[in-house]
């Protein structure tokens, strides 16, 4: 019987193509050489390669094996070409049995970080990637163990899929009204708005000149620090690690959202980090509330996540910025997407401190150029999007409970102490 991960699944290892096969135009295999891509289920990959040395096949997990986001994991929606930052790793007999290699991976993972060689640069060899331990399941076993963690998988990413599908709502009635300005447009043009007599009351007819460019009447060019000061708000940094100690990190405890949790103007949970209590008490100051926004200070800066009403009481972690925006405020998500903006992004990786590590910090942050319309279209917008950031919120609350509930009986599947038939009535009474 199985004895490690090497007797059950396939180990690649990733091989980097030469830099000058490399193109962002499309031409080749799409290129992962490390988690940058990685998203909340499959990657999006920016660069491809007409070389490819070592590959993905579609349902392979991808395991990352360098650098400070050693362990991030993500599986594979179509073919890909791998750089030495990744492993794709598939069952030997059975693509159906990949939740189970998951399992496998995920129940040694902290042993298998320890023993990562380098304490600057972590890297994970194939050797040790294919001596974590395996449990002695027959096929059997191991596939009704997949099928139970598959089914909290799929309902997870299921859930995604569908917050997607309403971002993508919320997001295409900001870009009409605040991008593109329809409704300023059309009156200037005396057409139809299409919008109800009292919500086309409220956008003026005509444009100014800004720095920014044209932007409608009455409407202000501003900054992230100006708003933020106006509605009562502040911009500050998260605890700092005289403050936070690796110590101070339990099994149980307060959430603590860290850089690497930062995905799609979301807060990914895959990897949590938690403090003792005692240690969220000391500092409350960085509590998470419900419309916050964060950024990493290092690294990938130009991204953000909104904390949703799943994350209030969390924690603000080391290396993160913390906007809030502050109670007089009318819409977080209307300034969630406004910072999502390709333009606003551009601006903070431009203005970041540092090329081969961005670097941001709160004054960089407080001089993001923004567009903001009167309170009162602010506060329309905010009621029409409302349901959407509700539903997401309640759905983003599922999938965490959901993740919990299987990471609680992933070592009791595997050991054997849980049977088979009692987790699946788990798994239909939850999912």
């Amino acid at each position: 019987m199985a004895s490690s991960l090497a007797d059950i699944a396939e180990i690649i290892m990733g091989q980097s193509p030469k830099s000058e096969t490399c193109n962002f135009e499309g031409r080749g295999l799409p290129l992962l050489n490390g988690p940058t891509e990685f998203g909340p289920h499959h990657p999006t990959p920016v660069q491809f390669t007409t070389d490819t040395r070592k590959s993905a096949l579609p349902g392979d997990l991808l395991f990352c094996v360098r650098g400070s986001t050693t362990g991030r994991m993500n599986w594979a929606d179509r073919e890909y070409a791998i750089g030495r930052g990744i492993a794709a790793i598939r069952h030997k007999e059975d693509r159906e049995l990949q939740p189970f290699v998951r399992a496998v991976i995920e129940l040694g993972l902290l042993d298998l970080l320890a023993q990562a060689t380098g304490s600057t640069f972590p890297n994970v060899s194939v050797l040790q990637l294919a001596g974590l331990p395996t449990p002695s399941l027959d096929s059997d076993d191991q596939r009704a163990v997949a099928h139970v963690l598959g089914t909290f998988d799929e309902k997870v990413e299921m859930n995604r899929r569908m917050n997607e599908t309403l971002e993508a709502m919320a997001g295409a009635l900001f870009k009409s009204w605040f991008v593109d300005f329809d409704p300023v447009r059309a009156k200037a043009e005396g057409r139809n708005t299409r919008l109800p007599k009292a919500i086309s009351s409220l956008f003026p007819d005509s444009f100014e000149d800004f720095e920014l460019g044209k932007i409608p009447i009455g409407w202000r060019a501003t900054t992230l620090g100006a708003e933020t000061e106006r509605h009562g708000g502040r911009i500050q940094t998260g605890p700092f690690g005289s403050q936070l100690h690796a110590s101070d990190y339990s099994v149980d405890g307060v959430p603590v959202v860290m850089p690497q949790d930062i995905s799609n103007r979301r807060v990914s949970t895959a990897r949590i980090a938690r403090i003792k209590e005692s240690d969220a008490e000391r500092l409350s100051k960085h509590c998470l509330q419900t419309g916050d926004i964060i950024y990493s200070r290092r690294g990938d800066v130009e991204r953000h996540a909104q904390i949703s009403t799943r994350e209030t009481g969390w924690l603000c972690g080391t290396g993160c910025l913390l906007v809030r925006m502050g109670p007089r405020w009318p819409s977080s998500m209307f300034m969630s997407l406004a910072l999502d903006r390709p333009e606003s992004r551009a601006w903070i990786a431009q203005h970041a401190i540092g090329a081969t590590m961005p670097n941001l910090n709160t004054g960089i942050l407080s001089a993001v150029p923004l567009v903001v319309p009167p309170e009162k279209i602010l506060r329309v917008f905010s009621r029409l999007v409302g349901p959407i950031e509700q539903l997401i919120s309640a759905r983003n609350a599922e999938s965490y409970t959901i993740t919990l509930l299987r990471d609680s009986l992933l070592p009791k599947l595997i050991s054997g102490d849980l049977r088979i038939p009692d987790a699946e009535k788990l798994v239909e009474a939850r999912v």
